[in-house]
């Protein structure tokens, strides 16, 4: 990959991009005015959003796939995942709430979450690699919300945007890998009491723990790896779905129990 973007450019970029994310107000597509970044630049104004967050005292508490899920892919028009990161603030707990005032348009995604017990290093990583250095997995649920006006995008400014992560949500049940399923693993999402859509793991490029290992090989283009101990949202089993205030969500996993949260 190369770099089309100076280093003030960067910096600027991810303070304008961030606080359409703390401030709640959309913006127009990065590469409107920048159309010759690459992904690489992208990342850069990621990396440089998430150093700015721990700046602030804010920890990074994990890391998330997106667009890993056929029917994610082709709501979005793509065909490459890509990664963001999980801040300590984005995290809410099952039952809880929230805050729509927060957000510009969120939707939710069904997921599967893996904590490792030890490193993963791309490139080159491997879904057995990744088995074996699982502690345990959970159901986890992610709000995403575009920082970007009418959802008008591509690949490129969504990383930049940090893979429209704002919330998440988990369960309570964790398991361990050999004790399930992860393909045939069904979840069911229901908003105010009716069923929106369901889904099974395989929908996550054929395995949820393919994901964790694109991950790792990803994250190695930078000279980077997944630590142990890391939680990683493996990206949405089923299309996002809209939310608002005032809806409540529930997402039943099998074998893994229930996420809900309401939105207010």
């Amino acid at each position: 990959m190369s770099k089309t973007l100076t280093q003030e450019q960067v910096l600027a970029l991810a303070e304008h991009v961030e606080n359409a994310e703390l401030q709640a107000h959309d913006i127009t597509k990065v590469t409107n005015d920048y159309p010759d970044m690459t992904f690489e630049d992208a990342y850069d104004v990621q990396w440089e959003i998430r150093r700015r967050k721990e700046a602030r005292g804010n920890k990074i508490v994990g890391m998330k796939m997106g667009l890993t899920s056929w029917a994610k892919m082709a709501q979005m028009g793509v065909e490459t995942p890509i990664y963001g990161f999980l801040a300590d603030y984005f995290s809410v707990p099952d039952g809880g709430v929230v805050n729509t005032k927060e957000l510009i348009h969120p939707k939710i995604e069904a997921e599967i979450a893996f904590v490792t017990k030890a490193p993963l290093q791309g490139p080159g990583c491997h879904i057995g690699q990744v088995l074996a250095a699982t502690d345990f997995v959970i159901p986890a649920v992610e709000v995403i919300d575009s920082r970007y006006e009418n959802f008008r995008f591509d690949l490129v400014s969504v990383v930049a945007d940090n893979a429209s992560s704002t919330r998440f949500i988990t369960g309570g049940q964790m398991a361990n890998v050999a004790d399930l399923d992860l393909k045939t693993l069904g979840v069911v999402v229901e908003k105010n009491g009716e069923v929106v859509d369901v889904g099974a793991g395989a929908a996550v490029l054929g395995h949820p723990a393919s994901s964790v290992a694109m991950l790792a090989n990803l994250l190695a283009e930078r000279g980077e790896h997944i630590p142990a101990g890391t939680f990683i949202m493996t990206g949405g089993i089923t299309a996002a779905i809209t939310v608002e205030a005032g809806d409540n969500i529930t997402v039943r996993y099998q074998g893994l129990g229930t996420v809900s949260a309401r939105f207010e």
